[in-house]
This record gives structure tokens, C-alpha cells and sequence, in this order.
């Protein structure tokens, strides 16, 4: 059969699966996306309201922008072909305490005289520590990422085996981070971005310090739409390399014959494939569209895994504007490591959460209606807990308590948009 004539389906259509989609249709293969959803973008899609709000339902922070340069680059396409990119100037702001809040600034100088406002020599160390960590991001992104993980042998690198030490794979990141700063705020500044990758900062390796590199070096960007302009402009590149996509197309089954996929199974009906890509969860992949026989783990392995957070998100309208919030705006003014300790070691409701809210509203008026707010309110919380709807309602009300102490406005009287989400 010739390459054109094979005919290739995709399970998802987040940035993985419509990223996989095209590089496939443009090597000649006949590619179709599954999506469950009634919009693409997977947990990057968008809700559009009746009353003009717009909410990115899942990622808000729009980092390592050479990325996403590369996918539009790789087509003859640049970003600002299909959006226009913002530099957040603060970055992010963090809440220690209702008069006690540090702005991050865009400019890295800036950065470093923060720093040193803070702690004496924590700026020169910060230098240092994001040197460190620019070495980790140019490897891991230059000589990790792109790599088709088929085998080890890939990973053979002279340069990658000469700096495997300066990855400190073997180092915890929160040790790391104690070796240049001793103030508790500039630790638990550094080390919120590895909250969401499944470890508590003390069993996640300091490798992980590229993240700090993207967030406080590289900056915060913001793509005006938001995240489903990004996913737009990507579906425009696979749909003009001859994708097809169906959405409200769960699929429910994969049959397998001497150990390939021959026929994917969905909502829509069967169709004969040569061949399968599923960027939906592994888990649910294994579990729910694979028969026994041909799964990788068994239950007993995944109740073993410690996963990644999950997270209960509030999409909220407000019909007046709010003061003393930015773009990105993360509630730190309870313990970090107590939270973390809920979320990996009890699997629990947290006691006294930290939360994220996203008011792209201040940013982009395309958002909201004119004089309104649009919040995305997130607050981490331990996966698989039990989340009875008197649950959630009471953890809306410790969050807004809250937030409305903070801003000194009555947020929850000038709601007129309320959904409430449980990402699992």
C-alpha cells in the first residue's frame, strides 16, 4: 500500500494530537482526529457564553513560545499568522498576604533587584541559579523533547552524556532551590511551577529548574483570544494538510489483530485504520478503549502511581471590574508544603488551599463584555477524592472569602456567570 493511501486516526485534539496530525498528513498519510468534545482543543478548548464571556477552560500560562513557533515555523507559518502574542508585564503577581504581594516583573533586571530587596546576594544567586537552568532548558528542549523516545539508544548524545551531572537528575528540586535561597517567599515562588507535575518539590528532580528559566527569564506571554486562537491556528495548519476532523466523536473501542491496531470504534461507528495515535490520557486509553489482553499495566500498577494533581476550576462573570488583580495572580498566603502534602502523601481536601485566578479580562477586553471581569479560579487538589457538589460549593466559598478580602469587593453580588468544573 503506499504511504498516501494509508489511512492514519488520532484520538484527541489537543496541541499533541493536532500537532501529531499534521506532521503526519504533510509526510502523505490520510489522517482523521477523534474528539469527544464538541470543540477541539481538548483541556485547551474554549466555553463561549450566551452573555459575551470567553473562558480558556484549561491552560492559561503560555510559556516557552519557541515551541509554538517551531510547530507554525515547520509549515512556513509564523504565530502572528494566526494570533498576536502579549508579554505580561508583571509576569504574575504572588500573594503572601494582603499587604504583602510581589509582582514579577517582565524585565529580568528588574527581577534581580527584586531579589535582592528580599534577601541580600539573592539576586547575583538568581543569576546563577537561572544560568543553571538555562543550560537544562536549551538540553532538554534542544536534545530531549523532539526525540521520538523509540529507544535508548537515542539518548546516546555525547554532549547529553557530558552534562548529565549539570541536569541534576539525581538532585531534588527543593534542595536545589534551598542551596541559592534561604527566604520563604523566594522559595515558594520558585517552586510553584513543579506543583502540577506530580511530586512534591523534594522528590522532583532539580532538572525541573528549566521551568524557572521559561517563566522568569524567557517571560509570561499572553495570546490575544486566548489559548483557542493558539488551537485554532493549528487546526488551520493539519486541515490544510488534508486532516479531517469529527468532533462529539468519543471513541469507545480499539480492536487489535497480532498485536496492531486494525479497526478504532467510536460514538459515529467502526472504521478500519493502519494505523493509531492516541493523545488522550494513557490511563483511559488502557483502561477503557483497550481489551486486557493488550494493555501495558495492569489496575494494580495505576493504583500504584502517584499522578498528577487534579484541580476544581471556577469560570466566573463579573458584572463590574475588580482592583488589585493581574493577568495571572496566585494565592501563596497559606503553606505551600502543607497544601502539596495534601494533595501527594493524604489524598485529600487540602485544609487551607492555595488557589491560581486568571483575570484575562484585564488584558483583553475581547473577553468580556464591556466593564466586566472574566475569572478562572483553580485551586490544586489531590485526584481521585469523592466531590459531592456540597463539596466544591464550600471550597467556592473559603476561595472567595478570600479573594473578596483581598480585592475589598463583594464579588460573589455581581456574579452573572457561574460554572464550576472538577478535572480529574
Amino acid at each position: 500500500m503506499r504511504q498516501e493511501e494509508r489511512q492514519i486516526a488520532v484520538i484527541g485534539s489537543g496541541f499533541a494530537g493536532i500537532s501529531a496530525s499534521a506532521y503526519l498528513a504533510r509526510q502523505g498519510y490520510q489522517v482523521e482526529v477523534y474528539e469527544k468534545n464538541a470543540e477541539i482543543g481538548g483541556r485547551a478548548r474554549q466555553l463561549v457564553t450566551d452573555n459575551g464571556y470567553t473562558f480558556d477552560m484549561g491552560p492559561s500560562w503560555y510559556w516557552m513560545p519557541e515551541v509554538f513557533e517551531k510547530f507554525f515555523n515547520d509549515f512556513g507559518y509564523k504565530t502572528e499568522d494566526f494570533y498576536e502574542l502579549e508579554l505580561l508585564d508583571p509576569g504574575f503577581s504572588v500573594i503572601f498576604g494582603q499587604n504583602d504581594v510581589l509582582n514579577i516583573p517582565a524585565d529580568f533586571g528588574e527581577l534581580c533587584r527584586l531579589f535582592e530587596s528580599i534577601e541580600n546576594g539573592s539576586g547575583e544567586k538568581l543569576k546563577k541559579f537561572l544560568a543553571e537552568a538555562e543550560y537544562k532548558y536549551k538540553i532538554g528542549i534542544g536534545n530531549l523533547v523532539y526525540k521520538p523516545g523509540l529507544s535508548l539508544l537515542e539518548f546516546a548524545d555525547t554532549e547529553l552524556i557530558k552534562g548529565l551531572f549539570k541536569l541534576q537528575v539525581f538532585t531534588s528540586f527543593s534542595s536545589h532551590v534551598k542551596k541559592h535561597f534561604k527566604n520563604p517567599r523566594l522559595i515558594a515562588l520558585m517552586e510553584f511551577p513543579v506543583l502540577f507535575l506530580g511530586a512534591m518539590p523534594e522528590d522532583t528532580p532539580a532538572l525541573y529548574s528549566l521551568m524557572n528559566y521559561a517563566g522568569l527569564k524567557l517571560g509570561t506571554w499572553y495570546p490575544k483570544g486566548g489559548f483557542g486562537k493558539v488551537i485554532q491556528g493549528m487546526k488551520t495548519v493539519a486541515e490544510k494538510q488534508g486532516v479531517k476532523f469529527h468532533t462529539n466523536a468519543a471513541v469507545t473501542g480499539l480492536h487489535v489483530r497480532d498485536k496492531r491496531v486494525t479497526r478504532l470504534t467510536s460514538v459515529k461507528g467502526q472504521k478500519h485504520y493502519d494505523g493509531v495515535i492516541a493523545s488522550a490520557d494513557y490511563h483511559h486509553v488502557e483502561e477503557k478503549l483497550l481489551q486486557q489482553a493488550n494493555r501495558n499495566y495492569s489496575e494494580k500498577y495505576w493504583d500504584s502511581r502517584i499522578l498528577a494533581p487534579s484541580c476544581l476550576i471556577f469560570y466566573l462573570g463579573v458584572n463590574c471590574k475588580i482592583d488589585r488583580l493581574n493577568h495571572h495572580t496566585l494565592f501563596f498566603d497559606e503553606d505551600l508544603k502543607q497544601h502539596s502534602h495534601e494533595i501527594y502523601k493524604e489524598a485529600r481536601w487540602p485544609s487551607k488551599p492555595l488557589f491560581y485566578v486568571c483575570c484575562p479580562s484585564i488584558t483583553d477586553t475581547s473577553v468580556a463584555p464591556s466593564g466586566h471581569e472574566n475569572l478562572f479560579v483553580l485551586m490544586p487538589l489531590a485526584p481521585g477524592v469523592k466531590d459531592p457538589e456540597t463539596m466544591r460549593e464550600t471550597y467556592f466559598n473559603i476561595i472567595m472569602n478570600r479573594l473578596e478580602t483581598y480585592t475589598g469587593k463583594n464579588i460573589r453580588a455581581h456574579l452573572d456567570y457561574k460554572k464550576k468544573l472538577l478535572c480529574k
